[in-house]
């Protein structure tokens, strides 16, 4: 009997029609049946073995919220029989409710051990069980995860016991992920979790790849590739990573306009195993970068959101280092700047960061400059060993794209039909902060921010809460002159100060979004007294 192995995953959503994603243990057709007789049904398509149908959900009233159920081949996989949880529903709701976006990145989905989790509370797990006590009140309309949402080069001690028993640990790469295969199993850890799962199976979600998703600092530099490709497990390593991100995040980020003119989709649906196809794609995508897009646009009423690809996209040698390609910078500001007078509010999703904390800040920049030969050869290479050393390889690390970033927000932000609210949506570094920035000539009319939140589920050691909490600092701001001094780096086209925070732990950030006006929220997962988990607000503010 067909059964799921993963899913069901409620990700794009509108007025009218949904789609719903679900990996099988068998070829099946996977039906989505609502409460109010909206409905779908595909069969499945394979890729390495496994089986996955992405089902289109027509036929939705807006303004509504209705119960739905899977069914594989005419009989019911979802919702267990004997589940906790209340039933998944798909909503759609319109302009006049206003919007609720919940974000946040780095989710690292070890299972607890013994029932004490080490990195504490999953805000994602929190989360959820906040929604199942209470299914009628307040939940985001859509959840935006912001990278990290799996660890292939970070493995928990029940995935490498797993891997150990299908492959010899001491060859390369080791306690890593190698292939598809394993993957999968990440997958499987991180979106099984019970609560994990309904969540998603009720709530929309967003999502965009950062580096852990294949490797720590992955694109770091020209010379960083160059070491990767003479090894031999690094090819199937990433031809794997982005074959199982299509499946299992990128299909769900698109429209099915949008699913439906991708020729990849097609070929791969229509083909009795489309392995060889997606991995055409992969191959393509490592050759020629610029030749793939992942990043993609959503309109929530009148809201954008573009989120952007801020790992494959970049452009790595060391004369002319980009975070975005040409055709990808191009793309960008033709979404910002399309019909503006149509939302009120832009979210930039970007997986890193665009402001940090000022010393870290010219710490890159000044490590841009020493590898791009401004204090000669020796100084390139230490700044190459640094670079790789340190995770310096943030927006600020590629000055030119830093200030592209800053000119388009600027030029989106002012005028006519200029929104209420830009917002810079972040993850990545493990702590959370808001920071405005502020431009030498005339400001933007939209209030800009930057607005970080990590992680949602991992740790960060003392030592780097300290050294992010004095980047922040005066003395932080002075040392970092100093630094960009030594690298003759040019001025930034913005300046910046922090606003909130910064605030470490396991935490989201919601954007509640009705009309012209913003306010931002910052939840932290706790533990009560009594054992149990809860959201507790650490920050509520207006932003407009």
């Amino acid at each position: 009997m067909a059964g799921l192995r993963l899913g069901p995953l409620l990700r794009y959503t509108d007025g009218s029609c949904a789609t719903v994603w679900v990996e099988t243990n068998r070829p099946c057709t996977a039906e989505v049946r609502c409460a109010d007789g909206a409905r779908g049904t595909t069969r499945t398509f394979q890729v390495a073995g496994h089986h996955y149908a992405l089902v289109t959900v027509s036929g939705l009233t807006p303004g509504t919220s209705t119960e739905y159920e899977v069914l594989l081949d005419g009989t019911r996989a979802w919702p267990p029989p004997d589940s906790p949880f209340p039933p998944s529903v798909i909503s759609t709701p319109t302009e006049e409710d206003g919007l609720r976006v919940a974000f946040g990145s780095c989710r690292w989905a070890a299972p607890p051990a013994g029932g004490k989790d080490p990195v504490g509370p999953d805000a994602l797990d929190t989360l959820s069980a906040r929604i199942a006590a209470a299914p009628r009140g307040e939940r985001p309309d859509v959840l935006l995860l912001l990278g990290d949402q799996v660890y292939a080069d970070e493995v928990s001690d029940a995935t490498r016991k797993w891997i150990s028993g299908r492959r010899d640990l001491n060859e390369p790469p080791g306690e890593q992920v190698a292939d598809y295969e394993e993957y999968t199993h990440l997958y499987y850890e991180s979106w099984r979790d019970p609560e994990v799962r309904w969540l998603l199976s009720t709530v929309p979600s967003c999502m965009i790849f950062d580096d852990h998703d294949v490797i720590d600092d992955w694109n770091t530099s020209a010379a960083w590739l160059a070491d990767m490709r003479a090894t031999d497990w690094w090819r199937e390593r990433l031809m794997s990573g982005l074959m199982s991100y299509w499946v299992y995040q990128q299909l769900g980020n698109l429209s099915p306009d949008e699913l439906a003119a991708d020729p990849l989709y097609a070929a791969v649906r229509e083909s009795p195993d489309g392995t060889d196809a997606l991995r055409d794609f992969a191959a393509r995508a490592d050759a020629e970068p610029a030749s793939v897009r992942w990043s993609y646009r959503r309109d929530f009423g009148r809201t954008r959101l573009l989120m952007v690809d801020s790992r494959a996209a970049r452009v790595l040698e060391e004369d002319r280092r980009a975070m975005l390609d040409p055709g990808e910078a191009a793309w960008l500001r033709e979404q910002a700047l399309d019909e503006r007078d149509s939302y009120d509010h832009l979210l930039i999703g970007t997986s890193l960061p665009w402001l940090l904390p000022h010393l870290v800040h010219d710490a890159e920049a000044w490590n841009a400059a020493m590898c791009g030969g401004e204090r000669g050869a020796r100084w390139a290479q230490r700044g190459e060993r640094i670079r790789r050393g340190a995770d310096l390889e943030h927006w600020a690390a590629f000055p030119s794209s830093f200030d592209a970033l800053a000119d388009l927000i600027a030029e989106a932000g002012t005028g006519p039909g200029a929104p209420a609210t830009i917002s810079v949506l972040s993850g990545d570094v493990h702590h959370a902060y808001v920071a405005e920035p502020s431009w030498a000539g005339r400001a933007p009319d939209s209030r800009v921010a930057q607005l970080t939140c990590s992680p949602v589920h991992n740790s960060v050691p003392p030592s780097i809460r300290l050294g992010f909490r004095f980047g922040w600092s005066a003395p932080a701001r002075a040392l970092g002159r100093r630094i960009a001094r030594h690298g003759r780096c040019a001025p930034a086209a913005v300046s910046w100060r922090k606003t909130g925070g910064p605030w470490f732990g396991n935490q989201l950030m919601t954007l509640t979004l009705r009309g012209r006006s913003a306010r931002l929220r910052l939840e932290q997962a706790r533990t009560d007294r009594g054992g149990g988990i809860t959201l507790r607000t650490a920050m509520e503010r207006d932003l407009a």
